[in-house]
């Protein structure tokens, strides 16, 4: 079994997104002819103050995140969004490309003693899990003992809004501490690519 921490990494993002949003915003109004190379960040930063968000939907990213599957249960509830997520139906940890053993994300806020209990639990399904392979199962039907806490990767896509959106909701207070975590790396990332857009979350 091995620990592993929780990443975010931008694989894509729209080129020029400002240009892109203020090209297709300005059709809004017919003010293509204020157009100048200093003039999309004023006018980006102008309507999402008047709430017209449905502008930066023109723009979008996508990102690989590492995390557990719990979280992932909890990230691709968002609809609007493209997801392609590591399948446990199909991946069979037992092969030497998973290095013949599970991975797992570690959760925050344990004390010693329930972490000792939270690595137990998980060597024993890892073991078991692996019983089950040998034993014949496929890995659609050995996945059912695998824990919660299993890594997986998935890469997500949204429009600009949407990233808005999820992170509202994900930074929130209330939040799962381990959504809080992806969803900082995210803004981090949105923040350095394109700050007019994501500063007031």
């Amino acid at each position: 079994m091995k620990i592993v921490l929780p990443s975010v990494s931008l694989q894509w993002i729209t080129p020029n997104a400002l240009q892109v949003i203020e090209s297709a915003g300005r059709v809004c109004y017919k003010s293509e002819n204020n157009i100048t190379e200093s003039s999309a960040e004023s006018f980006i930063e102008s309507i999402l103050n008047r709430g017209h968000e449905s502008v930066i939907e023109h723009a979008s990213a996508s990102f690989r995140i590492v995390t557990d599957r719990g979280i992932t249960h909890e990230i691709v509830r968002h609809r609007i969004a493209s997801f392609s997520q590591e399948s446990t139906r199909y991946c069979n940890y037992s092969q030497d490309k998973f290095e013949n053993e599970i991975s797992v994300i570690e959760p925050l806020e344990m004390t010693a003693t329930a972490k000792q209990s939270w690595e137990k639990a998980c060597k024993t399904a890892e073991v078991e899990y692996f019983k089950m392979i040998e034993a014949g199962a496929r890995p659609q039907i050995a996945r059912s003992i695998l824990p919660t806490c299993l890594k997986a990767e998935l890469i997500m896509t949204c429009n600009f809004r949407e990233w808005r959106h999820f992170l509202k909701l994900r930074l929130a207070k209330g939040a799962h501490p381990q959504v809080i975590q992806i969803a900082q790396m995210i803004q981090d990332c949105l923040l350095k690519e394109y700050p007019i857009i994501f500063n007031n979350i």
